[in-house]
């Protein structure tokens, strides 16, 4: 049977109104729009974030650069001297020149000592020249060493002080003290020792 005009299927044509066909445009510009952002801002907070990254590594140097360094000068200040104990040994030095002119008790004692030893071995059959010289002579010459070898010891505390290195200005000038006073206690012992200041008493004829 053929078709008639009544029963043939119309065939649909597109409209072209033009307010849909904006809408439309409008809806596909704002699609990309969409699309693009993200990607644009993803990519500016990539590259932030690597400029961030590449700067921190650069203050962290700088700052354990400067702790390497103050730890090296805590230790050097930690490894040099403290000039205590020079301080202390040219104070030391003093004291022991100022004993050796004056005297020490431990010579005083052993003087004493030996002029006990002196009479006993004399006793009554000795000459005059015998009791003296054991008596006073023999106790007079151990006071001269016992002083000599504390000046002596005065003194080479002082010159050993003197040849460090000082950290404290005060220590090099009582140091050289120290030596100058041992030098004259030595010098002063070694004359009573040999009787150069003066001679032991002779007795009268």
């Amino acid at each position: 049977m053929n078709p008639t005009p009544e029963t043939e299927t119309a065939t649909p044509t597109p409209t072209t109104d033009p307010e849909t066909a904006g809408t439309a445009a409008s809806g596909a510009e704002a699609t990309a729009e969409t699309k693009t952002g993200p990607k644009a801002d993803l990519t500016k907070g990539s590259v932030a974030e690597h400029t961030d990254t590449d700067a921190t590594p650069a203050a962290g140097t700088d700052e354990e650069a400067d702790d390497v360094e103050d730890l090296d000068e805590e230790l050097a200040a930690a490894s040099r001297p403290s000039g205590l104990g020079s301080a202390a040994a040219a104070v030391l030095a003093v004291c022991l020149g100022i004993v050796a002119l004056t005297g020490t008790w431990t010579s005083r004692v052993l003087a004493e000592r030996q002029g006990l030893v002196g009479q006993l071995k004399t006793g009554q059959s000795g000459t005059a020249e015998q009791q003296i010289s054991a008596i006073y002579g023999d106790a007079w010459h151990v006071t001269a060493a016992i002083n000599g070898g504390v000046a002596f010891v005065a003194l080479l505390i002082g010159v050993i002080v003197l040849a460090l290195p000082q950290r404290t200005g005060w220590v090099r000038p009582v140091a050289l003290a120290g030596a100058i006073l041992g030098l004259l206690g030595l010098l002063v012992s070694f004359g009573m020792y040999f009787d150069l200041f003066a001679a032991l008493p002779t007795a009268a004829s």
